[in-house]
């Protein structure tokens, strides 16, 4: 990727050219060789068609196969679904931080001599998450590729966007939950106790854990196979890292956000995000 930047930049005042003959490309038999395949030419991102232009010097870092640019160009196009995924990301990494957060302000108990860690409640998330892959697979996709003819069911991107629905909808529950939770917290006067749980089960917040479960089944999955499908046969391994990635950034995004929005509202009577969250708005 960084060979084709290079080379475009170094022959952006060289005009483009029209004949297939002046760009540089490999014969079949040395792709067959190398157990590669040749990729065809695209009209987009053109600007880096100038790294296979047959000028100047012929070293790796100014000349560039056309297979070279056009995976190079897939990448780049990928990119933009990999900052939309970013946002998704941050609301998974709730599951792990705020709604933990809940657990704990909560009655965890569920007989007089047992007790529920708040961390527990993931494996709510986590079995909803193979349930719905389950249920996906083997009934969902046959339905859903009689009305669609599409062998896959629906599109790997029309997956994804059931996945940021159901986002959505969890974030909207989550907030009427919190608003519930703070309203019992005021109306028992334990905003300011922190060691005593709130009169109200720690399972209120298990339709969430289980609705990211299948937001899951449907975005994450969706993602990672869009990487993977999308990427060229030569980069298979860098595309599924941006999977990864996109995990990865989403947990340093909501860490930002959350502390961003905790100091900014602290400036006024009581702050949203509290380490004590009794006393939150």
């Amino acid at each position: 990727m960084a060979r084709v930047i290079v080379a475009s930049f170094r022959k952006a005042h060289v005009n483009m050219s029209r004949e297939p003959t002046h760009f540089h490309e490999l014969s079949s038999l040395e792709y067959e060789s190398k157990c590669a395949f040749p990729v065809r030419p695209t009209p987009s991102l053109r600007f880096l068609d100038r790294a296979s232009l047959k000028i100047g010097p012929t070293h790796k870092w100014s000349l560039c196969t056309i297979t070279e640019i056009e995976e190079t160009e897939q990448m780049l196009r990928m990119l933009l679904v990999l900052f939309i995924t970013f946002v998704p990301a941050i609301m998974f990494a709730q599951v792990n931080t705020l709604f933990i957060k809940q657990g704990t302000t909560l009655n965890r108990r569920l007989t007089n001599n047992f007790s529920i860690r708040p961390a527990s409640l993931i494996g709510f998330t986590t079995f909803s998450m193979l349930v719905s892959i389950a249920i996906y697979d083997r009934i969902f996709v046959k339905l859903s590729r009689k009305l669609t003819g599409n062998r896959r069911g629906i599109t790997m991107l029309q997956r994804m966007r059931i996945g940021l629905i159901l986002h959505i909808l969890i974030m909207i529950i989550a907030s009427i939950t919190e608003r519930f939770r703070l309203n019992v917290a005021t109306k028992h006067g334990l905003i300011h106790q922190t060691a005593v749980p709130l009169p109200l089960t720690i399972f209120v917040l298990l339709l969430q854990f289980v609705l990211m479960g299948l937001a899951d089944a449907f975005f994450e999955v969706g993602k990672l196979e869009f990487f993977y499908d999308q990427a060229p046969e030569s980069m298979k391994s860098l595309e599924t890292s941006y999977f990864s990635a996109s995990l990865a950034v989403g947990n340093f995004m909501s860490s930002f956000l959350l502390s961003t929005v905790s100091r900014i509202t602290k400036k006024r009577e009581r702050g949203w995000i509290l380490n004590n969250l009794n006393e939150s708005q």
